[in-house]
């Protein structure tokens, strides 16, 4: 006679699910959407686990970056939003182990963390890490010497119309699109007058898609003129990166159904003989400046070259060129060259519009 098997201990169900969304909390927020969609037809409760996290993404595209959530708007299609990585600042991609995780999280208590992925190609994974400043309150691209005013806190102009600041005798002529801000190593902090551009976003803004531009950036409230907007933020590329991906990046669009964001920024230098060619890509990490579209009236948006004390390369910001209103599309004219007569179809709807978005040999 065989002795009796000993009695299982009862299971706490109610401890095994709490666990179970508890795992579920750590993992979702880092699939992507195709991923989350699968996860979501196993069973109810992540069902209703991956539903929390797309409602989530849908309502702040800068994984709380930002100071304000930005989000998203779309009455076209089924997409309740678009994937991408985030980065508020520039960012320089480097070679990294495959040890690494393609994947940045987005989710409740997101972690600012960025891993780029592959590019598609056979070369290596890209990825890269925000250079966090402390004292100025943002990220910076760690390509910086250590120069920088002793100011507490500048001024645009003194009360006798003299400029105060050291960092400021750069300042470039305004035509040219170029100021010049206090840096990492300068003596003043975020609150400095000098500083317009480097205490993040000031404005509510969302992003809204249109059935035949695609995503937009639109002005939740009333934006006056002059009022700085944003950095563009992306991926900083070599010439020769940039030429790689660019035809890359035609290729997949042939279909219509894709569009990069990759920008190439030119300035020429007061000699004139030679200029400083800036390639920023946003079309894998970016901010939420890469959704602002082209408008060939120049739109309501002016870019402007700002450089910081320290800082080895500008950065490209919008500022509100006049009076925006409330619902009205953020836009700028992505230039007026035109080599791909049958390119891609402006729908911009200004009176000037030439019908086709501008391009030009990358």
């Amino acid at each position: 006679m065989l002795p009796p098997s000993p009695k299982k201990p009862p299971q706490n169900k109610l401890g095994l699910s709490h666990a179970f969304l508890q795992c579920a909390d750590l993992i979702l927020p880092w699939l992507t959407p195709q991923e989350l969609a699968n996860v979501s037809l196993t069973c109810k409760t992540l069902h209703r686990a991956a539903h929390s996290i797309t409602l989530y993404r849908s309502l702040d595209a800068s994984r709380s970056f930002e100071n304000f959530p930005i989000p998203f708007h779309n009455t076209v299609d089924q997409y309740p939003y678009a994937y991408f990585f985030y980065t508020p600042s520039q960012i320089i991609p480097s070679s990294s182990s495959s040890s690494t995780l393609n994947r940045q999280f987005w989710g409740p208590n997101s972690s600012q963390t960025l891993v780029l992925p592959d590019s598609g190609s056979s070369d290596a994974e890209m990825s890269c890490t925000l250079d966090s400043m402390d004292l100025l309150g943002g990220s910076w691209v760690s390509v910086m010497d250590e120069s920088g005013c002793e100011c507490e806190r500048c001024e645009k102009v003194s009360e006798d119309n003299v400029i105060g600041c050291p960092c400021m005798e750069l300042e470039g002529d305004e035509g040219m699109g170029i100021r010049s801000e206090c840096g990492p190593s300068c003596g003043c902090r975020l609150e400095c007058g000098n500083r317009l551009s480097q205490r993040g976003i000031q404005v509510q803004l969302k992003i809204v898609k249109d059935v035949r531009k695609g995503w937009g950036l639109y002005a939740a409230q009333w934006i006056q003129q002059g009022q700085f907007i944003c950095e563009y933020s992306g991926e900083l590329l070599t010439t020769k990166e940039a030429r790689r991906r660019q035809q890359i990046y035609d290729k997949l669009a042939s279909d219509g159904h894709f569009s990069s964001a990759l920008l190439v920024v030119r300035e020429h230098l007061p000699s004139g003989n030679a200029c400083l060619r800036i390639n920023i890509d946003a079309t894998r990490a970016g901010n939420f400046a890469r959704f602002i579209n082209h408008s060939c009236d120049g739109g309501n948006l002016s870019t402007v070259l700002v450089r910081s004390s320290g800082a080895l390369l500008p950065r490209l910001c919008f500022f509100a060129s006049k009076d925006i209103k409330e619902g009205e599309e953020l836009t700028f004219s992505y230039g007026e060259i035109r080599v791909q007569p049958k390119g891609s179809k402006c729908f911009c709807g200004s009176f000037s519009c030439l019908g086709t978005l501008p391009s030009e040999h990358t």
